[in-house]
């Protein structure tokens, strides 16, 4: 999982890169461009929600250490 969610961030990164090349800025809401649009959006969730998952786990560590101290 230590590798796994870097890898993920970065794959979601090159699609969200792909998306914005496909997107026709003169007309932002048709055709491929929603798809596209639909696209970016997800990429940006993915990407929020991997590195709240990573901020997540460094959480959990941490309080595993306070607690074996503490004991």
């Amino acid at each position: 999982m230590r590798i796994a969610i870097p890898v993920f961030i970065a794959l979601a990164a090159i699609l969200l890169i792909y998306n914005v090349t496909q997107v026709n800025f003169d007309a932002p809401f048709q055709g491929d461009s929603s798809v596209a649009l639909i696209g970016i959006l997800g990429s940006t969730c993915a990407i929020i929600l991997l590195l709240i998952l990573q901020l997540s786990r460094k959480i959990a560590k941490k309080q595993k250490e306070q607690r074996r101290s503490a004991k």
